[in-house]
């Protein structure tokens, strides 16, 4: 079962086990923070070992049912309100869909005989930057409400595991990106506003930097994390470059499109870095593709939906 199996990166979750064979079950509400209509896209049409609920896990009536009538081995929780910035504009639905959602995903696997949780954290939880690369020992000072639900999730699933035995592994993504990348993100907003001949809007100085990890090689960490491993993992790219670095790059790959600085934004961290020493030797996992070519791969695949 893959929670928020319809969204950008749950939805390439369940086209790789689909195609490694496996029966997938997507649950997902389809939720309008952005379009339901590009989610009913990703999931696609009717395809065998394939069923999507369409359903809220902060309905725990709804999740218990899709567990006892599908029995999944596996749990692989994407689901979440996503966005740092709707996570300081709305508190509440964050700490209600991301915390509460969570703790009904875990009563839901008490209930069940899955082997284990996959969980999607962030690494927003780290925050404030005490050193760069972050390791997972890193402090964890989350500075908006998002980052807080991610690291309060960890904290839960800790607990469910040293009390009821829950085995699971926790995933703090750092920015994933390609195609069917969500369009409230950077790298979507820019292309598309390249592609357009437009203007990126650049909140602060442009001077904020990311390490980004392309979609494919989060997907394969996840996947080997169903079998491998136990407690958290930075999963990054390992090519970490500023936001104005990113917009010039887009430009000259793009051939139009132009920078305006505006106002930082709350909530957003000044840097991320990651240190993935413990996924490779515990997941057998490290980033596969370069930045530039992931970064090509999102471009075409913008075009063809423009």
């Amino acid at each position: 079962m893959v929670t928020g199996g319809a969204g950008f990166i749950g939805s390439h979750i369940c086209d790789r086990l689909l195609a490694d064979g496996c029966e997938v079950v997507s649950f997902d509400n389809l939720d309008d923070y952005y379009s339901p209509g590009i989610k009913r896209g990703n999931i696609g049409g009717d395809r065998d070992g394939y069923t999507h609920v369409n359903a809220d896990i902060t309905d725990f009536d709804s999740l218990m049912a899709a567990m006892k009538e599908h029995e999944p081995d596996y749990v692989i929780h994407e689901a979440a309100q996503a966005g740092v910035r709707a996570s300081v504009e709305d508190p509440a639905k964050t700490n209600r869909v991301n915390i509460m959602g969570t703790v009904n995903v875990l009563e839901a696997i008490r209930a069940s005989d899955v082997k284990k949780l996959v969980f999607a954290s962030s690494s927003s939880i780290y925050g404030k930057v005490e050193y760069l690369p972050f390791d997972e020992e890193h402090p964890k000072n989350p500075i908006s409400p998002y980052g807080i639900t991610k690291l309060a999730c960890e904290m839960d699933m800790r607990v469910w595991n040293e009390l009821y035995g829950i085995d699971y592994v926790a995933l703090r993504y750092f920015t994933v990106f390609g195609p069917r990348i969500r369009p409230d993100l950077a790298i979507h907003k820019f292309i598309r506003r390249a592609l357009e001949g437009g203007t990126f809007h650049i909140y602060g100085d442009g001077s904020k930097s990311r390490d980004f990890t392309y979609v494919d090689d989060a997907v394969a960490a996840t996947i080997a994390a169903m079998t491998a491993g136990a407690g958290p993992y930075n999963i990054g790219g390992g090519t970490r470059i500023t936001v104005a670095e990113l917009a010039k790059t887009i430009i000259d790959r793009v051939g139009s499109g132009k920078m305006e600085y505006e106002a930082d934004q709350a909530g957003d961290v000044i840097h991320t870095a990651s240190d993935c020493k413990k996924a490779r030797a515990e997941l057998g996992w490290g980033p596969a593709t370069d930045f530039g070519e992931g970064l090509e791969s999102t471009i075409e695949w913008m075009k063809g939906i423009l």
